[in-house]
């Protein structure tokens, strides 16, 4: 129903979040260590995340407002646009290598511990 204040299935913290299915890993979360694990997460999923937006928003953004800027020849027929288009994929692999480096040398560590 709509509105409804019920949460089925699924109790809230302390915050009043909702957290994992009643039973399921509400053992876990009490653990220091699984909420250091979440926060180095987010932490780390909300930077990459970030640096990957504003990347793709200021190519999208060039290319609306920068039009000049964007056809400026930097080789031959290579211009502006497309030298800044295949970086965006360049950067793509770059960021899950530096998640992936971090999560090998900060997150997997944690995880092994609670396992």
């Amino acid at each position: 129903m709509v509105g409804d204040s019920k949460v089925t299935g699924r109790e809230r913290d302390e915050r009043g979040e909702r957290g994992a299915p009643a039973g399921q890993y509400a053992p876990i979360a009490g653990y220091e260590a699984f909420r250091l694990l979440r926060r180095r997460y987010r932490r780390v999923a909300a930077i990459v995340g970030a640096m990957f937006l504003g990347w793709y928003f200021a190519y999208v953004g060039l290319s609306a407002f920068a039009r000049e800027f964007m056809a400026r020849p930097v080789a031959g027929h290579v211009n502006v646009a497309l030298l800044l288009g295949l970086l965006q994929f360049v950067s793509t692999f770059v960021l899950a290598g530096v998640y992936v480096a971090y999560a090998r040398r900060r997150l997997d560590p944690l995880a092994g511990e609670l396992r």
